[in-house]
């Protein structure tokens, strides 16, 4: 599997869903590499709907030449001179680029002190320009005025996952199972951050195991079933190395 991992839309007022789709995050994916995410490397299981400042579309897709054609002659003819291929986006250029689409949203907010649909619109900009700080901060005051909000915070417990607050993002999830015990969404998350981030491979099949107690047509449930063998594998390599070395 590709370092992909999920994402779940939901629009910021109505009720979350619970299904799930791969996300591609084909940019900085270094935010979980450092936390050795293996095949889950990526976003976790995404709470609101994406904003039009996607790290994808930073990213510009070169187009490839076309396949020589069968018996065409090796040389090649002079070809106009090529632009340089576009350097990928820095930290830098993406916080620019998310300031610059949250201006007017935060502007909106100097009258608007307490609407969290806002607030979680400029979290969603800098959460997509993995700006993760600055994104927990409006996914917090999001929560304050809307607190059962399964969706915002998801996307808040991310970013403070991805900023090192491993327990912060644990409390915010477990939150979350109090206003919806079976939420798939947050179940899969709950897995994730306990092996990874805790190496807790039994809380994280637990989660994981109740991802198809509660829902046995779960879209992606031959995946949750390989994460769970992987896991419960992680936990036996390193009895069997010991074992070896006596």
């Amino acid at each position: 599997m590709n370092a992909r991992g999920f994402e779940m839309q939901n629009q910021p007022n109505p009720e979350p869903e619970s299904k799930t789709k791969l996300f591609s995050t084909p940019i900085l994916v270094m935010c979980i590499a450092c936390l050795g995410m293996g095949f889950l490397a990526g976003y976790l299981l995404r709470g609101s709907a994406p904003t039009a400042l996607q790290a994808r579309s930073s990213a510009p897709d070169v187009a490839a030449p076309p396949p020589q054609a069968m018996g065409e002659p090796t040389a090649m003819p002079p070809q106009p001179e090529q632009q340089a291929p576009h350097k990928m986006p820095t930290l830098d250029d993406l916080k620019h680029m998310a300031d610059k689409k949250a201006a007017p949203l935060l502007e909106k907010l100097k009258s608007d002190e307490k609407n969290p649909q806002l607030e979680n619109q400029v979290g969603l900009i800098y959460e997509n320009a993995h700006q993760f700080k600055d994104a927990a901060g409006h996914f917090e005051k999001s929560l304050q005025y809307d607190p059962k909000n399964i969706g915002v915070r998801a996307d808040y417990a991310s970013c403070l996952f991805y900023t090192g607050d491993v327990d912060g993002a644990l409390a915010q999830l477990n939150q979350s199972l109090t206003y919806d015990p079976k939420h798939a969404g947050t179940l899969m998350n709950i897995g994730i951050i306990k092996w990874r981030g805790k190496k807790d491979v039994d809380g994280a099949v637990a989660a994981w195991e109740k991802v198809l107690q509660y829902h046995p047509d779960f879209p992606q449930k031959a995946l949750v079933e390989h994460m769970i063998a992987e896991a419960k594998q992680s936990k036996s390599v390193p009895a069997a190395n010991k074992g070896d070395k006596g």
